[in-house]
């Protein structure tokens, strides 16, 4: 796999991008988790934040789709202000998975993706043919065309995180921002899952965010990585830039040594534990 160029100005950040997050805080009631932080999504690329459990990682992409609301700087798409942008021209340029989504009961797989054309909806614009094969060709990506007709909340975990996936695709947005997507999928279907997104960032040019745990896997599919420590941006730049040993002891607290992946050339990281199991009894 060969991850895309991204396009820099000369301060190091992407020079074109829809997305950006300038100098926000955000954070829960009165305490911040997210702290003067300026991130800039590079158009058409893929961008993985990754970092520590509590970093902010879901914090900022709850503020970037407009879910949480800055207590100070804002989050722009397309030059405005996102909290100043009507719902429904958000939903239409903006596709979000977010963590853990709520089952409705009672709803079948199509019903559940067929939900990813409502913003395209209004008075003068009804369900038709192009939605229609909007929903199946996102079942067909995700491989649920044989789930269609089941109720949701009678599918496994890693069925039902397809289906949402599938949502969010038949949404057909330029932007798609997805927290932890491979939650609940095995390791073949975290790799056919991150495959399927990278095709559709490579085909059609979509802007992908994804939040991620796997570091070795967030080296091998992202174009653009942001590291996150503490609330704000430990790192950021390629996967190469960003996977040395230092940051990874720096946002993980990890001591590793970071290779070259045989298989895709990018960062590899193997910890190094205190214990070598191969000799503790």
């Amino acid at each position: 796999m060969t991850a895309l160029e991204v396009d820099l100005a000369d301060d190091g950040m992407p020079s074109t991008a829809r997305l950006v997050a300038d100098s926000v805080t955000l954070g829960y009631g009165d305490r911040p988790v997210v702290r003067r932080l300026s991130v800039r999504v590079p158009d058409h690329a893929v961008t993985v934040v990754v970092g520590a459990n509590g970093c902010g990682k879901s914090t900022l992409l709850r503020g970037m789709v407009r879910l949480l609301k800055p207590s100070a700087g804002s989050v722009l798409l397309d030059g405005r202000a996102i909290h100043k942008t009507p719902t429904k021209a958000v939903a239409r340029a903006m596709g979000l998975l977010p963590q853990n989504p709520i089952t409705p009961e009672g709803v079948t797989v199509v019903d559940l993706v067929g939900r990813g054309r409502h913003p395209h909806q209004g008075a003068f614009r009804r369900w038709n043919r192009e939605d229609d094969l909007a929903v199946a060709e996102a079942l067909q990506l995700t491989d649920t065309t044989h789930l269609a007709d089941r109720f949701v909340d009678e599918l496994s975990g890693g069925q039902r995180q397809r289906v949402w996936i599938a949502m969010a695709l038949a949404q057909g947005t330029d932007l798609l921002l997805l927290d932890e997507p491979t939650t609940y999928l095995d390791v073949a279907h975290q790799v056919e899952m991150l495959d399927l997104l990278t095709d559709l960032n490579r085909s059609r040019g979509t802007t992908i965010v994804m939040v991620l745990h796997d570091l070795n896997l967030s080296a091998r599919y992202a174009d653009h990585l942001v590291a996150m420590r503490d609330g704000e941006v430990a790192a950021e730049g390629s996967p190469h830039d960003v996977v040395t040993e230092d940051v990874v002891r720096e946002v993980f607290g990890l001591d590793s040594r970071v290779i070259t992946d045989p298989v895709s050339h990018t960062p590899l990281v193997v910890p190094i534990g205190r214990h070598d199991p191969r000799t503790t009894p």
